[in-house]
């Protein structure tokens, strides 16, 4: 197969979407005929700078496909690792062009004002002598693992709200709430939300020690600084927001103990690294969004966004636009109840309009649970999206362990998801398939393992 002149080859596609181009794929294929040595680096106002050496065929002939390679990879780690500024070296045209691309009201200008909202330092993409580049950082953090004491685990999900008394380690006491954070726009809402959690853990031990929270969003320390929990909260009341998870465990005990806060993303990685007592652990969840998170071989988190829905895994020009960054090809809409509803027309599913995206998928559920193959070839293509962008996630993470999590693989489909991306792994990358374990966990588990993770966050106790 051929995209802008680059022959790639492919031996699987999802057969509810023919069109699909694998970014990786051809990533691999471009980079074979690129000679000509790139520079980029990523830096975070935090002092955090990634650096990544790359290649441009640069011959003239090969001008769009070097344009694109270069836009798509710079997307990619922009939400991987996260940075308010971006230096290129070695491409000062192409780097002048996506310049204008990250401006206000260029086609990534979304992606530069998260940047900006998350680091509070501007947004800057400029060319950059070899010689001028920064060196990387290290930025691998020890999280978690710490269970000793009495502590609070909290869960903030987009519908309910989880929170768990962790004693030694043990999960003595749980609970979910259901609760409306996305469409409420009062934070004190929030806050009233939080710490009735909080106290309810604490009715069931004899004092907290420690409080850990697994939240959606980026953080910056324990602020979350940009949240779709928080979507319809004012910017004026962005402050309040901030201290938000501070201010709650203020109100436990005496007012000191300590709290630690983590996106659930790297949470949920944790939890996977926990419970199999070693490193290399992504997260992976399918939800009402695609949620990723990171646990290194030493068995700690990099400090990255790791915000992967938005990063590309589709070059296919005629893919889903997200309505939210404005950029089609992203991860959401592959790896989220999204993807289900998006496949349903091309499997002959016809979905009522007025259904929300959850009742679509569940929908969907109910007609797999009939024995529908139409239905069964939706989970199908997923499983081919999914190896397919493993194999692409791989050359950014190395990843051992991969835990598949959320509610469009469960029941039936996940297994199909699964034993689908198993299949292509094995046919198109063998040594992957041999060197990735991929897991589904059973709920339970999911659940308990996720509030122990959660708790232990915080290693000093009080």
């Amino acid at each position: 197969m051929q995209y802008l002149g680059i022959e790639y080859e492919i031996k699987n596609l999802p057969e509810l979407d023919k069109g699909f181009i694998p970014m990786g794929v051809w990533m691999n294929a471009y980079e074979k005929q690129a000679k000509n040595p790139v520079t980029i680096a990523v830096e975070a106002a935090n002092g955090r700078i990634v650096k990544r050496e790359t290649a441009i065929i640069a011959d003239g002939q090969h001008d769009a496909a070097d344009e694109r390679y270069l836009e798509r990879l710079v997307k990619f780690l922009l939400w991987s690792v996260g940075g308010n500024r971006v230096r290129i070296s070695g491409a000062d045209a192409i780097a002048a062009r996506l310049a204008g691309v990250y401006a206000p009201g260029g086609a990534r200008a979304f992606d530069a004002q998260f940047m900006d909202d998350v680091f509070e330092s501007g947004f800057r993409l400029e060319a950059s002598a070899q010689g001028d580049m920064p060196a990387s950082t290290h930025t691998a953090v020890s999280i978690g693992g710490h269970l000793e004491g009495c502590r609070i685990g909290f869960d903030a999900g987009g519908s309910d709200r989880k929170v768990s008394a962790v004693i030694d380690g043990e999960c003595v006491y749980s609970e979910e709430v259901v609760w409306h954070p996305k469409t409420t726009a009062d934070p004190t809402y929030h806050f009233n939300e939080i710490v009735t959690a909080f106290r309810t853990a604490a009715s069931h031990m004899p004092r907290v020690d420690a409080i850990g929270v697994s939240s959606a969003g980026v953080f910056v320390g324990n602020s979350p600084m940009v949240s779709s929990l928080f979507l319809k909260v004012p910017r004026e009341q962005r402050a309040f927001v901030k201290d938000i998870y501070n201010e709650a465990a203020r109100k436990i005990g005496d007012g000191s103990v300590p709290i630690a806060v983590a996106n659930d993303g790297d949470v949920t990685a944790l939890a996977g690294a926990m419970e199999l007592k070693t490193g290399s652990v992504m997260g992976f969840a399918m939800g009402t969004s695609e949620a990723v998170g990171y646990v290194n071989e030493e068995g700690n988190i990099l400090g990255w966004f790791n915000e992967l829905a938005f990063a590309p895994v589709d070059l296919s020009e005629s893919a889903m636009q997200d309505e939210w960054s404005g950029d089609q090809g992203v991860g959401c809409k592959y790896f989220s109840q999204d993807a289900v509803v998006k496949l349903a027309p091309a499997a002959g599913i016809t979905l009522a309009e007025t259904l929300t995206p959850a009742e679509k998928l569940k929908a969907v559920q109910k007609l797999l649970e009939s024995g529908w193959d139409a239905a069964a070839g939706i989970y199908r293509s997923i499983g081919v999206y999914l190896a397919h962008t493993l194999a692409l996630y791989e050359k950014f993470y190395g990843i051992r362990h991969l835990l598949v999590l959320g509610r469009v693989v469960s029941g039936e489909g996940g297994k199909l998801i699964i034993s689908s991306c198993e299949a292509v792994l094995k046919d198109e990358y063998p040594q992957l398939y041999e060197r990735v374990q991929i897991i589904l966990p059973d709920e339970q588990s999911r659940r308990v393992g996720q509030s122990v993770a959660a708790a232990s966050l915080p290693e000093a106790i009080h």
